[in-house]
């Protein structure tokens, strides 16, 4: 290699202070939706115990399980609305649309705090949720198209652990201060991610990329944009990776958010104090979050090796194992330590999301990146809503959490499968 070739590889591979601001908004954007993300599941059981009589109904483990999945499904519809901010960062940019999002889910979360029946606090969750769903889009999108090639799979990886850090965050968070104050200071903390946005607006640029398309960007109507990637040549990858999304959320949800309902139910089998209990959901949360990061940052490495579909496939066999092992098996061992066996397999797996992170930018041209990135990733959570309301109400007349929830492993069998009928993008440079 000549001087001046190594000089341009070089330069390639060195990452200026604009390059790092970017991917540091992006970063604590989608670590702080994480911490978000994690309220719900760590606060369902004294936010139901309170609520559900103010609202009419007793607050039976039944009852709660129920109501639990049903503010999930209602989440997951209103992170399928978050669909939106897709349009708007293609047209009017990346940053603009990352700041209005982190706002939004933000700003619904601390209300959520004030809520004083079940129903205020599921209107409040919805809201949050659709400036939520739109931070994964927005951050990935700004990660994938701000970051030297070469390193750009590490940094997707890196990104996407961030809503681990955040995961681990709110499990630390309710550990000192949720179980002290109440779970309504878990909402109110929330509030913390309307503060970033003052970096985001500071410090963050628009990628290259989009700004050499902006001029044509700003003339093209929104509803142009989703219709490009419903169209030849995008659609049949664009409805591939909604499938495969939705697979993916299955193990989430299962796998996360009522991770902690478990474990307190399993602690109350074992003679365990309530306080007790809950402390010992919080370290299980913040194990399952420790794995999780571990596995997003071997996405990239596997990504290379394996390649994209094949990485995903083996996250998706090892979701298979955490869910039916923890909660087919190991649920009704009745024994904590049996259950917290599968944690590790089950953080390894929640990287699946990952690879998506990767993957997706991969798949699509700048002019419609972030539409089609938020449109893959929130369409699947309509269809997840309502495959979650189903689960709580197999939940509510089983009377038990354990095997409603092991059965969600199942459609990772089929994901197995659908993984190769996506196309393989290992070893190609992002689109133009």
């Amino acid at each position: 290699m000549s001087q001046t070739q190594a000089e341009v590889t070089s330069a390639k591979i060195r990452i200026s202070a604009n390059q790092w601001k970017g991917f540091i908004g992006a970063f604590g954007g989608w670590a702080l939706d994480g911490f978000n993300q994690s309220i719900f599941g760590l606060v369902l059981a004294p936010a139901m115990t309170e609520l559900l009589p103010k609202s009419g109904y007793p607050a039976t483990p039944q009852m709660i399980g129920y109501f639990g999945q049903l503010g999930v499904a209602i989440f997951l519809a209103g992170w399928g609305c978050s669909f939106v901010w897709g349009p708007v960062a293609d047209r009017k940019g990346r940053v603009p649309a990352l700041m209005y999002s982190v706002l939004v889910y933000a700003i619904f979360t601390c209300l959520a705090g004030f809520s004083q029946n079940i129903w205020e606090l599921f209107l409040f969750r919805f809201m949050a949720a659709v400036g939520i769903g739109g931070e994964w889009a927005m951050a990935g999108t700004l990660v994938a198209e701000t970051m030297p090639e070469q390193k750009r799979p590490f940094f997707g990886g890196l990104l996407h652990s961030g809503v681990f850090v955040g995961l681990m965050l709110g499990a630390v968070v309710n550990y000192v201060i949720g179980i002290r104050l109440g779970w309504r200071w878990m909402f109110f903390l929330g509030l913390i991610p309307a503060l970033f946005v003052l970096y985001i607006r500071s410090q963050t640029k628009e990628p290259e990329r989009w700004v050499r398309v902006s001029g044509e960007a700003h003339k093209t109507p929104y509803w142009a944009f989703l219709v490009k990637i419903l169209r030849p040549p995008y659609r049949r990858r664009t409805w591939i990776n909604v499938v495969l999304l939705f697979i993916a959320l299955t193990g989430f949800w299962a796998g996360s958010q009522y991770l902690g309902a478990a474990i307190v139910n399993l602690g109350a089998q074992q003679g365990m104090g309530k306080a007790a209990a809950l402390h010992l959901a919080s370290l299980g949360l913040g194990l399952l979050s420790v794995l999780s990061i571990a596995g997003c940052l071997l996405v990239p490495w596997l990504g290379q090796w394996l390649g994209r579909r094949s990485t995903l496939a083996l996250m998706f066999a090892l979701m298979f194992v955490g869910i039916a092992g923890g909660y087919g098996w190991g649920y009704y061992a009745h024994s904590t330590m049996a259950f917290f066996a599968f944690i590790p397999v089950l953080g390894l797996a929640n990287a699946d999301f990952a690879v998506f992170t990767l993957w997706l930018p991969e798949q699509y041209n700048t002019d419609v990146r972030a539409t089609a990135f938020a449109f893959c990733t929130t369409m699947s959570r309509f269809i997840a809503a309502a495959g979650t309301f189903l689960v709580g109400y197999a939940i509510s007349q089983a009377h038990t959490i354990g095997y409603p929830l092991a059965l969600t492993a199942l459609p990772f069998l089929l994901g197995i499968w659908l993984c190769y009928l996506a196309p393989e993008t290992r070893g190609q440079t992002l689109p133009q």
